[in-house]
Protein backbone atom coordinates (compact mmCIF):
# COMPACT_ATOMS: atom_id res chain seq x y z
CA UNK A 1 0.00 0.00 0.00
CA UNK A 2 1.67 3.26 -1.13
CA UNK A 3 -0.67 5.20 1.31
CA UNK A 4 -2.80 4.94 4.68
CA UNK A 5 -6.11 4.18 4.53
CA UNK A 6 -7.82 7.23 5.53
CA UNK A 7 -10.77 7.03 8.05
CA UNK A 8 -12.96 10.20 8.03
CA UNK A 9 -15.23 11.49 10.49
CA UNK A 10 -17.70 13.83 9.93
CA UNK A 11 -20.81 15.10 11.96
CA UNK A 12 -22.59 18.30 13.25
CA UNK A 13 -20.98 20.08 16.76
CA UNK A 14 -20.71 18.23 19.28
CA UNK A 15 -21.29 14.35 18.55
CA UNK A 16 -18.40 13.29 19.65
CA UNK A 17 -15.92 13.24 16.45
CA UNK A 18 -12.37 14.50 18.29
CA UNK A 19 -13.01 11.82 21.35
CA UNK A 20 -14.07 9.28 19.14
CA UNK A 21 -10.94 9.78 17.00
CA UNK A 22 -8.54 9.69 19.94
CA UNK A 23 -10.17 6.49 21.19
CA UNK A 24 -10.08 5.05 17.53
CA UNK A 25 -6.38 5.65 17.17
CA UNK A 26 -5.64 4.16 21.29
CA UNK A 27 -7.79 0.68 19.66
CA UNK A 28 -6.28 0.44 16.34
CA UNK A 29 -2.51 1.26 17.79
CA UNK A 30 -3.01 -1.89 20.39
CA UNK A 31 -4.00 -3.93 17.62
CA UNK A 32 -0.53 -3.60 16.00
CA UNK A 33 -1.95 -1.45 13.31
CA UNK A 34 -0.15 1.86 12.98
CA UNK A 35 -2.65 4.81 13.36
CA UNK A 36 -2.29 8.71 13.21
CA UNK A 37 -5.20 11.33 14.14
CA UNK A 38 -5.05 14.50 11.90
CA UNK A 39 -6.75 16.82 14.34
CA UNK A 40 -9.44 20.07 12.65
CA UNK A 41 -7.50 22.62 11.82
CA UNK A 42 -10.76 24.90 12.02
CA UNK A 43 -10.23 24.36 15.91
CA UNK A 44 -6.73 25.12 15.74
CA UNK A 45 -7.43 28.54 13.31
CA UNK A 46 -9.95 29.70 15.90
CA UNK A 47 -7.72 29.01 19.48
CA UNK A 48 -4.99 30.66 17.52
CA UNK A 49 -7.05 33.84 16.49
CA UNK A 50 -9.50 34.19 18.92
CA UNK A 51 -12.25 34.31 16.31
CA UNK A 52 -14.28 31.94 14.39
CA UNK A 53 -13.19 32.31 10.69
CA UNK A 54 -14.53 34.54 8.32
CA UNK A 55 -16.53 33.93 4.48
CA UNK A 56 -13.12 34.78 2.33
CA UNK A 57 -11.02 32.48 5.24
CA UNK A 58 -13.28 29.00 4.75
CA UNK A 59 -12.01 27.96 1.51
CA UNK A 60 -8.30 28.00 2.99
CA UNK A 61 -8.99 26.01 5.92
CA UNK A 62 -10.43 23.93 4.03
CA UNK A 63 -7.55 23.37 1.83
CA UNK A 64 -5.16 22.89 4.50
CA UNK A 65 -7.60 20.92 6.64
CA UNK A 66 -6.97 18.33 2.62
CA UNK A 67 -3.53 18.79 2.87
CA UNK A 68 -2.51 17.61 6.24
CA UNK A 69 -5.04 14.56 5.74
CA UNK A 70 -2.93 14.14 2.14
CA UNK A 71 0.42 14.74 4.10
CA UNK A 72 0.10 11.72 6.59
CA UNK A 73 -1.83 9.40 4.54
CA UNK A 74 1.55 9.42 2.13
CA UNK A 75 3.56 9.74 5.41
CA UNK A 76 2.38 6.30 6.78
CA UNK A 77 1.71 3.97 4.10
CA UNK A 78 -0.03 0.64 5.27
CA UNK A 79 -1.23 2.42 8.22
CA UNK A 80 -4.56 4.18 9.19
CA UNK A 81 -5.06 7.43 9.10
CA UNK A 82 -7.89 9.33 11.44
CA UNK A 83 -9.03 12.47 9.84
CA UNK A 84 -10.74 14.40 12.61
CA UNK A 85 -13.64 16.10 10.02
CA UNK A 86 -12.55 16.86 5.76
CA UNK A 87 -13.53 19.77 3.88
CA UNK A 88 -16.70 18.69 3.88
CA UNK A 89 -17.40 19.92 7.17
CA UNK A 90 -16.02 23.14 6.12
CA UNK A 91 -18.52 23.17 2.93
CA UNK A 92 -21.50 23.00 5.23
CA UNK A 93 -20.51 25.37 7.45
CA UNK A 94 -19.73 27.71 4.86
CA UNK A 95 -23.32 27.30 3.53
CA UNK A 96 -25.15 26.63 7.21
CA UNK A 97 -23.10 29.89 8.16
CA UNK A 98 -22.62 32.17 5.00
CA UNK A 99 -24.84 30.73 2.71
CA UNK A 100 -22.37 29.68 0.61
CA UNK A 101 -22.34 27.00 -1.80
CA UNK A 102 -19.41 27.59 -3.54
CA UNK A 103 -16.95 24.81 -1.42
CA UNK A 104 -18.82 22.15 -1.76
CA UNK A 105 -17.11 20.83 -5.72
CA UNK A 106 -13.99 20.62 -4.44
CA UNK A 107 -14.43 19.66 -1.01
CA UNK A 108 -17.06 16.46 -2.00
CA UNK A 109 -13.95 15.86 -4.65
CA UNK A 110 -11.29 15.81 -2.03
CA UNK A 111 -13.22 13.74 0.89
CA UNK A 112 -14.05 11.56 -2.10
CA UNK A 113 -10.36 10.12 -1.84
CA UNK A 114 -11.03 8.56 1.65
CA UNK A 115 -11.34 5.11 2.21
CA UNK A 116 -14.13 5.10 4.62
CA UNK A 117 -17.03 7.75 6.60
CA UNK A 118 -18.37 7.38 9.68
CA UNK A 119 -21.17 9.82 10.33
CA UNK A 120 -21.67 10.32 14.06
CA UNK A 121 -25.43 10.63 15.17
CA UNK A 122 -26.67 12.82 16.84
CA UNK A 123 -27.80 10.94 19.90
CA UNK A 124 -25.18 12.88 22.25
CA UNK A 125 -26.37 15.73 24.60
CA UNK A 126 -25.02 19.13 23.23
CA UNK A 127 -22.30 20.50 25.35
CA UNK A 128 -20.85 24.28 25.01
CA UNK A 129 -17.12 24.59 23.58
CA UNK A 130 -16.05 27.69 23.16
CA UNK A 131 -16.11 29.71 19.47
CA UNK A 132 -17.01 26.91 17.66
CA UNK A 133 -19.99 25.64 19.29
CA UNK A 134 -23.27 27.58 17.67
CA UNK A 135 -26.21 25.45 19.64
CA UNK A 136 -28.58 22.08 19.68
CA UNK A 137 -30.86 24.21 17.06
CA UNK A 138 -27.85 23.68 14.38
CA UNK A 139 -27.07 19.85 14.41
CA UNK A 140 -30.15 18.66 12.57
CA UNK A 141 -30.05 21.41 9.42
CA UNK A 142 -26.31 20.15 9.53
CA UNK A 143 -26.39 16.31 9.35
CA UNK A 144 -28.66 17.05 6.46
CA UNK A 145 -26.32 18.96 4.93
CA UNK A 146 -23.64 16.42 5.41
CA UNK A 147 -25.68 13.38 4.16
CA UNK A 148 -27.09 15.40 1.22
CA UNK A 149 -23.00 15.92 0.41
CA UNK A 150 -21.97 12.98 0.64
CA UNK A 151 -25.03 11.38 -1.26
CA UNK A 152 -23.39 14.05 -4.46
CA UNK A 153 -20.11 12.65 -3.85
CA UNK A 154 -21.48 9.45 -4.40
CA UNK A 155 -19.53 8.06 -0.74
CA UNK A 156 -20.97 5.66 1.24
CA UNK A 157 -20.65 6.09 5.10
CA UNK A 158 -21.25 4.39 8.64
CA UNK A 159 -23.30 5.99 11.09
CA UNK A 160 -21.96 5.54 14.50
CA UNK A 161 -24.08 6.34 18.25
CA UNK A 162 -24.36 4.89 21.04
CA UNK A 163 -22.07 6.14 24.58
CA UNK A 164 -18.84 4.86 25.56
CA UNK A 165 -17.88 1.77 24.49
CA UNK A 166 -20.57 1.35 22.30
CA UNK A 167 -20.03 3.62 20.04
CA UNK A 168 -16.60 2.95 19.53
CA UNK A 169 -17.23 -0.42 19.07
CA UNK A 170 -19.69 0.34 16.05
CA UNK A 171 -16.74 3.09 14.75
CA UNK A 172 -14.51 -0.28 14.91
CA UNK A 173 -16.69 -2.83 13.19
CA UNK A 174 -17.26 -0.23 10.33
CA UNK A 175 -13.99 0.27 10.05
CA UNK A 176 -12.94 -3.49 9.96
CA UNK A 177 -15.41 -3.56 7.22
CA UNK A 178 -13.57 -0.51 5.35
CA UNK A 179 -10.58 -3.29 5.71
CA UNK A 180 -11.92 -6.23 4.75
CA UNK A 181 -15.24 -5.57 2.90
CA UNK A 182 -18.20 -8.48 2.88
CA UNK A 183 -18.72 -9.74 -0.80
CA UNK A 184 -21.64 -8.02 -3.05
CA UNK A 185 -24.71 -9.97 -3.16
CA UNK A 186 -25.96 -9.93 -6.75
CA UNK A 187 -30.03 -9.40 -7.67
CA UNK A 188 -30.22 -10.82 -11.10
CA UNK A 189 -27.85 -9.63 -13.45
CA UNK A 190 -27.10 -6.55 -11.04
CA UNK A 191 -24.80 -6.19 -8.51
CA UNK A 192 -25.78 -4.61 -5.38
CA UNK A 193 -23.32 -3.36 -3.19
CA UNK A 194 -23.40 -3.25 0.45
CA UNK A 195 -25.12 0.12 2.30
CA UNK A 196 -23.24 1.29 5.64
CA UNK A 197 -26.05 3.58 6.44
CA UNK A 198 -30.21 3.32 6.53
CA UNK A 199 -31.20 4.67 3.46
CA UNK A 200 -34.76 3.81 4.36
CA UNK A 201 -34.83 6.03 7.85
CA UNK A 202 -32.47 8.50 10.04
CA UNK A 203 -33.04 6.79 13.12
CA UNK A 204 -29.82 6.19 15.50
CA UNK A 205 -31.36 2.93 17.15
CA UNK A 206 -32.04 1.74 13.66
CA UNK A 207 -28.50 2.37 12.33
CA UNK A 208 -27.22 1.19 15.55
CA UNK A 209 -28.75 -2.27 15.05
CA UNK A 210 -27.34 -2.53 11.61
CA UNK A 211 -23.73 -1.62 12.36
CA UNK A 212 -23.04 -3.31 15.52
CA UNK A 213 -20.88 -6.90 14.89
CA UNK A 214 -23.36 -9.31 17.02
CA UNK A 215 -26.62 -7.52 15.41
CA UNK A 216 -26.46 -9.59 12.16
CA UNK A 217 -26.55 -8.73 8.64
CA UNK A 218 -26.11 -4.89 7.44
CA UNK A 219 -29.02 -3.46 5.42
Amino acid sequence: MTRALVIALLGAESTGKTTLAAELAVALAARGTPTVVVPEYLREFCDALARTPRRDEQQGIAAEQTRRIEAAARAHPGGIVIADTTALMIAVYSEQVFGDTSLYAQAEADHARCDATLLTALDLPWLADGLQRDGPHVRDPVDARVRAALARAGCGYAVVSGTGGERLAAALACIDRAINPPPTETDGNAPTRWQWHCERCGDAACERHHLLPDTGDAL
